[in-house]
C-alpha cells in the first residue's frame, strides 16, 4: 500500500469515526422516539355545506349551487404526523344557471346532483395534543343516486319561449339526461382539529372536490367535450377514538 493510500484511510477513519459513533447514540432516541408514539383508530360523523358547479366543454353561462353534505369517517393513524382517513358521504353537487349574464335575469333554473361518494386520503397533521393542523389528498369514487331540476319555465321547450336568450348561449343542457352516473376526481383540503379529553376532537375542514369524468357522452359526435363536477365543500367532523 502506498503513502497515499495510508493518508487516504487515515482521513476516512477519522471522517466515520465521529459520524458513526453519533449514528449509536442518535438509535436510542429513534426507538425510544417510535414507542412513544401508538398507533390509534377512530371514527364519527360528519356534516355541512356545499359549493358546486360544472367545468364544461363548450362553455356555459352558470354560477355556484348551494348543496349539502353528510357522511361517516374512520381514521387510522400509523406513524406520527401520518395517516389514512376514509369516508362515506352523501353529497349535493351540481349547477346553477346564470341568466343575470345574458340580461335575462327572469330565469331561474337549477340543476342537483345527489351522490354517494368514497374518498380515501392521506392525512397529514402537525400541532399540540389539544390543537392541530392537518391536510388531506387523495381519490374519491362517487355514485350518482338521482339528479332533481328546478326551473321556473319549460326547459324542455324552452325553444318556443319568445323571450327566451338563445343563438349565442349553450342551452342544450338544460334538458339533457345524465349519461353516466359514476364518478372519479381527486380532493384536497385543510382544516384545523381540536382535541377534548385525548378521545374525542372536533374538525373543521374546507375541501375541493376535481372530478376527472364526465356526467354527458364525450366522443367526438356529441355535444359536449368535457362536463365535470367540481365543488367545495366546508364541513364539521367529530371523531372518537376506539383504540
Amino acid at each position: 500500500m502506498n503513502f497515499n493510500s495510508i493518508i487516504s484511510c487515515r482521513g476516512l477513519r477519522k471522517l466515520l469515526g465521529p459520524l458513526f459513533a453519533i449514528a449509536l447514540l442518535s438509535v436510542p432516541g429513534v426507538a425510544l422516539a417510535q414507542r412513544e408514539y401508538s398507533p390509534n383508530f377512530a371514527i364519527g360523523g360528519k356534516a355541512g355545506a356545499t359549493l358546486s358547479r360544472m367545468s364544461f366543454s363548450p362553455e356555459v353561462h352558470q354560477k355556484f349551487t348551494q348543496g349539502m353534505t353528510m357522511g361517516v369517517a374512520a381514521r387510522y393513524t400509523e406513524e406520527k404526523y401520518f395517516g389514512l382517513i376514509a369516508e362515506i358521504n352523501f353529497i349535493q353537487r351540481g349547477w346553477d344557471e346564470d341568466f343575470a349574464e345574458d340580461e335575462a335575469p327572469q330565469f331561474k333554473y337549477t340543476r342537483t346532483l345527489n351522490y354517494v361518494s368514497i374518498p380515501l386520503m392521506t392525512h397529514i397533521y402537525f400541532g399540540s395534543n389539544k390543537v392541530r393542523g392537518f391536510f388531506n389528498l387523495g381519490p374519491e369514487v362517487s355514485f350518482m343516486l338521482s339528479d332533481n331540476i328546478s326551473a321556473n319555465f319549460d326547459y324542455e321547450n324552452y325553444k318556443s319561449i319568445p323571450d327566451f336568450p338563445q343563438g349565442y348561449r349553450t342551452n342544450e343542457q338544460l334538458n339533457m339526461p345524465i349519461d353516466r352516473k359514476f364518478d372519479y376526481g381527486i380532493a384536497g383540503g385543510a382544516g384545523i382539529e381540536f382535541i377534548v379529553k385525548r378521545k374525542h376532537s372536533f374538525l373543521l375542514e374546507g375541501r375541493y372536490y376535481f372530478g376527472l369524468g364526465n356526467i354527458y357522452k364525450d366522443s367526438k359526435r356529441d355535444f359536449f367535450a368535457a362536463s365535470r363536477n367540481q365543488s367545495i365543500e366546508v364541513t364539521l367532523k367529530y371523531m372518537i377514538r376506539v383504540r
